[in-house]
């Protein structure tokens, strides 16, 4: 599946050759989440969870369960 998918990197990459950032593809419905070191490796979600997370991580809200 990972030939069908269009993966960008992350813009916070820094442009490095590296392999040290996130990249993500969409499809209809779908986000798809890897790290460049493990491309075979992928967390695929749906846009509202995602935004869920992103503005918990972003406001300070995120905790971990115990």
């Amino acid at each position: 599946m990972d030939t069908e998918l269009r993966w960008q990197k992350s813009s916070f990459s820094g442009g490095a050759e590296g392999n040290e950032c996130v990249e993500v593809a969409a499809t209809p419905g779908m986000i798809h989440l890897r790290e460049s070191d493990t491309p075979t490796t992928h967390l695929t979600t749906t846009p509202t969870p995602l935004t869920h997370l992103l503005q918990a991580i972003h406001t300070g809200t995120l905790h971990p369960h115990h």
